[in-house]
């Protein structure tokens, strides 16, 4: 059952529910219990709070108690006023416990208001005050004079208030006589009513049987359990990226979150909270602003959460002393095993592993984790009882561990190096790590920490680190790779052929996977160099491929074929398939992202079905790269053909760093091509995979800049001043689409001055790289900005230069571009007639690709320069514009969609006015102030918003303010939320904004 069907069943047994009888009180409606499940921090709470919240759960009389381990109870509503001094706790009957009511100081304490088990929601930390009804307050022990037990007040607070919700947390600390009055109500329950009651399994006093005992359900109530599941790892990643920015999360991050805090949300946010302070502690040390990436490395290093620690260590201390050693084994273990390799490891021997197995299952300090497998619950609380373990103690286990693995086949080599390790036997261990092999992340962990041992002879040496420095880019590797790498390679002990080696590999790491360019082609040559003085023509010839890739920044196009051609001679020494095949994957590379039709018989004869894997590897990179390269080009059939063969070819060769290449050219190939719906998601799931995902991060950005978030603009554009310092960290073209968005997210600011600049520079940076065709995305607004600010031989330059360098070129985007250059002049010549006629030719251009956001922008040009035209031309531009609405709209750029409605309005007669005295609207928001919301929404400011709508910023606050009150909001930052909500209820047909 979802969570979303048990809130709509809750709520339709409340008055005000859609569909019920009518006034008088709900007659007819089900009764509904939801019993709600889950351990500690799995976020009960927070479902109360969330339920609570409810339109229905608002307006209704309702009852919100949490029971206490001493038996009592506090009656504390977390969206109502603060509880009462004296009157919110009243104690239980549990031996050792008075059955007096709390004095003053008793009614907060233990019971903070509005802090859940799980994720803290905003309306928790903000303690907004619910608009429900009044609640009638507990008995005042203190006041009555006299003693009263749980039950009797529980019993007077049913009887005063006649909740129709009741919700009671914490049931397993619940005493009988109260579970035996919830199970009397709900054998009669009244009509309306709903009941939620929230527990942990675990803590029953009866296993499975919530309320003490079985309940005679009548027939009339509707009665589920809901179990809480732990987070998924999506759910892990949006909790992640609301707490350190998604951005900040790739996904081997967020899958090692999701790893060790076992989705449990209190951990989770525990976890992440220290991993925040943490990195702010180390900025502020180093003097930086913020780290771009969280890694994997992080979360095994941050520590446990106080939290979770005390939790499970105090489990493990009310065991019995004999039976800790269990506990202690999957600790050491630090995975789930079966009973007899606890046992083994604990010492134990028959019936004494398995009582002590029973008793610590029993005692939540561990759990069945799958069929026949046992561990902790949150896998990162076998490092809270492992930092705990006396030193002689700990090493023995790791013994028993070592000789218990040893013994299988295969040999377990990483588990066993590990255990070697933990024990202190670091011979034997770095023994163990010789029979590693690189494509299992605990092995290369363990490869890493064993070239960091000191004293290891150069030959050991030489063969671990090319054990680790082997497949780098293509295989998978932790974020200290390069670093241990880079200790190794200046090792001048290290021989000369296995040192250039390491150090191409370093290089092609920093290069392609870690986006650090400058570093990288300093590795590059340096083992292009090497190699050949080794006599390894091939590695060498693997070195110049790469260093010949015309994508990468730095290096110009000359630069990059000069580097090719000593890269096929080399090729050709060696007479080695996969370095000639690497070599002709990137000639067509190169062909392909210059405009060279000889690319495309280049790509054809790639061998394809080569037995040799890494020849395999190189067809792989050269169709994702050649596809990549037809993209922007604008040829996106064939585009699409060669990234389909590309993907499945490099996952087919064991390359998954080659198949996020060709995802991430999908992802621009759909931006470019208007397949906009579920675009931001494809996209923030890349980046979360791949946090150096730059054109899926571009694309959020080109969405956002659409859609009016010029926020989200500069969070998602690489950092700095593009495209000279900042633009060094991404591919050139995707440099380039990133170069015309920040020029033209500066021009909607009216920034102009600063387009100027910004364009002046990109155009500049691009002519160094000599690529012209990847201007498609950049030289439109280079054009616009120089003719903004009265720079028109600027722009008549940049346009000359553009049109040579397309000269002999195949490369439709490109030359649609062209005229798009071309109708921006005109417009700015005051050549009006000139300026539509050339916009109609570049959407017809646009229209052929197809770049239907493009073309949508030509035709608002068009109709723009027709109304400056005028005469019979006016209803013809009013058609396209109010054409290039729909078009906008459907595609989601809601702030380009607003703008040329304002063009509109601007030159159309002006409506009628109402007849005084009748609002046109009353409490639904009128058109424009939906408009003026929804742009507010995107975190437009009102100057801002002025600029788009041509209004003045007085009337945008004015119509701001208007929308807030007719939504029911208090703060502008709700109406993010409220359009949103407003814009799906409009898809169902609902009333929307």
């Amino acid at each position: 059952m979802h969570e979303q069907a048990w809130e709509r069943r809750l709520m339709s047994a409340l008055p005000g529910a859609c569909g019920g009888a009518g006034a008088g009180g709900g007659a007819g409606r089900e009764p509904t219990l939801v019993l709600v499940e889950g351990d500690a921090g799995m976020g009960k709470s927070r479902l109360v709070h969330r339920l609570l919240e409810l339109p229905q759960a608002r307006a209704a009389a309702r009852l919100v108690v949490t029971f206490q381990a001493s038996g009592g109870f506090v009656v504390a509503d977390p969206l109502g006023p603060e509880p009462r001094a004296g009157s919110s706790v009243v104690s239980g009957r549990r031996p050792g416990v008075t059955g007096t009511g709390a004095g003053s100081g008793g009614a907060v304490a233990g019971a903070e208001q509005g802090v859940v088990d799980g994720v803290r929601s905003p309306a928790n930390e903000a303690r907004e005050s619910c608009e429900g009804s009044e609640q009638a307050p507990a008995p005042d022990a203190a006041a009555i004079g006299v003693r009263i037990t749980a039950y009797q007040a529980l019993e007077t607070l049913l009887a005063s208030t006649r909740p129709v919700l009741l919700v009671a947390e914490d049931l397993h600390h619940a005493d009988d006589d109260c579970l035996a009055l919830l199970r009397g109500l709900l054998r009669e329950p009244p009509t309306p009513f709903a009941a939620v009651l929230t527990y942990r399994p675990a803590q029953l006093p009866r296993a499975g049987l919530p309320l003490g005992a079985a309940v005679d359900y009548p027939a009339r109530l509707s009665a589920v359990r809901w179990r809480l599941e732990p987070l998924d790892e999506r759910r892990v990643r949006g909790v992640a990226g609301e707490l350190l920015g998604a951005r900040r999360c790739p996904q081997e991050f967020v899958a090692r979150l999701r790893q060790r805090s076992g989705g449990v949300p209190q951990v989770l946010v525990d976890l992440l909270r220290m991993l925040r302070d943490a990195a702010a502690d180390r900025d502020r040390d180093a003097g930086r602003t913020g780290r771009e990436c969280f890694t994997a490395r992080d979360v095994d290093e941050v520590g446990v959460p106080v939290r979770l620690a005390e939790l499970v260590l105090d489990r493990t201390a009310a065991l019995p002393e004999p039976y800790r050693p269990v506990v202690w084994a999957a600790a050491v273990l630090d995975e789930p095993a079966g009973a007899g390799d606890l046992a083994a490891v604990a010492g134990f021997g028959g019936e004494a592993g398995r009582a002590a197995l029973i008793a610590a299952l029993e005692g939540s300090a561990l759990w069945e984790t799958s069929e026949g497998r046992y561990g902790f619950a949150v896998p990162l609380a076998a490092s809270a009882v492992y930092g705990e373990l006396p030193g002689p103690v700990r090493e023995r286990l790791h013994d028993r561990a070592a000789a218990m693995l040893a013994a299988r086949e295969p040999v377990p080599w990483a588990r066993i190096a590990r255990h070697w390790r933990g024990g202190g036997r670091t011979e034997d261990w770095l023994r163990a790590a010789e029979h590693l092999v690189n494509d299992d992340e605990a092995a290369v962990t363990l490869l890493e920490e064993a070239l960091e041992v000191g004293g290891l002879p150069p030959e050991k040496r030489g063969r671990l680190a090319l054990t680790l420095a082997r497949g780098a880019v293509l295989g998978r590797r932790s974020d200290g790779t390069a670093r241990v790498l880079r200790g190794i390679v200046e090792d001048a002990a290290l021989p000369a052929a296995d040192r250039g080696e390491i150090r191409l590999e370093l290089g092609l790491l920093l290069h392609n996977r870690k986006r650090r360019f400058e570093e990288g082609r300093g590795e590059l040559r340096g083992a292009a160099e090497e190699l050949t003085e080794a006599g390894r023509p091939a590695l060498a010839a693997l070195a110049m491929a790469a260093l010949a890739n015309p994508f990468f920044p730095g290096a110009s196009l000359a630069e990059n074929v000069a580097w090719l051609e000593r890269a096929e001679a080399a090729a050709e020494v060696s007479g080695d398939r996969a370095a000639r095949t690497a070599t002709a994957a990137c000639r067509a590379i190169v062909l392909m992202n210059t405009g060279d039709p000889e690319a495309w018989r280049l790509v054809e004869r790639l061998p394809r079905d080569s037995r040799d894997r890494a020849a395999r590897q190189q067809v792989a990179r050269g169709l994702c790269n050649t596809a990549s390269g037809a993209v922007y080009l604008g040829h996106h059939r064939r585009a699409d053909e060669l990234l389909t063969e590309g993907i499945e070819l490099a996952a087919r060769s064991g390359a998954p760093f080659l198949e996020r290449v060709g995802r991430g050219t999908a992802l621009f190939r759909d931006w470019l091509t208007g397949r906009w719906e579920g675009l931001a998601e494809r996209c923030t799931g890349l980046v979360a995979e791949d946090g150096s995902a730059s054109d899926a991060r571009v694309v959020l950005a080109l969405l956002a800049l659409a859609k009016g978030d010029w926020a989200a603009v500069r969070d998602w554009l690489p950092p700095g001043d593009p495209p000279d310092t900042s633009y060094e960290t991404c591919e050139a073209p995707v440099a380039a689409t990133a170069a015309g968005a920040h020029i033209r997210l500066l021009l909607a600011r009216q920034e102009v001055e600063s387009a100027a600049e910004a364009a002046t520079s990109a155009w500049a940076w691009l002519g160094r790289k000599g690529v012209w065709v990847w201007a498609a995305e950049l030289a439109p607004w280079v054009v616009e900005a120089h003719s903004r600010v009265g720079r028109r031989e600027s722009a008549r330059r940049v346009v000359a230069e553009f049109a040579a360098g397309l000269t002999g070129r195949d490369a439709p985007s490109a030359t649609a571009a062209l005229l798009w250059c071309g109708a921006v002049l005109a417009e700015a010549d005051g050549e009006p007639a000139e300026a539509r006629a050339r916009f109609r030719e570049a959407g017809a251009a646009y229209a052929g690709l197809p770049h239907p956001y493009a073309r949508a922008l030509m035709a608002e040009g068009a109709g723009r320069c027709g109304l400056l035209l005028g005469g019979e031309e006016v209803d013809e531009a009013v058609g396209e514009l109010t054409g290039c609405v729909g078009e906008l709209t459907a595609l989601g750029a809601v702030w380009d969609a607003a703008r040329v409605r304002a063009t509109l309005r601007a030159y159309r007669p002006a409506a009628p006015r109402r007849p005084p005295g009748r609002p046109g609207y009353a409490e639904r928001m009128s058109p424009r102030e939906g408009e003026v919301a929804e742009l507010a929404a995107t975190g437009l400011t009102n100057r801002e918003i002025a600029a788009t709508l041509y209004l003045s910023p007085r009337t945008v606050e004015q119509h701001v303010a208007r929308a807030m009150r007719k939504l029911g909001i208090a703060s502008r930052q709700g109406l993010t939320h409220e359009v949103s909500r407003a814009r799906e209820g409009a898809g169902r047909g609902d009333d929307g904004v």
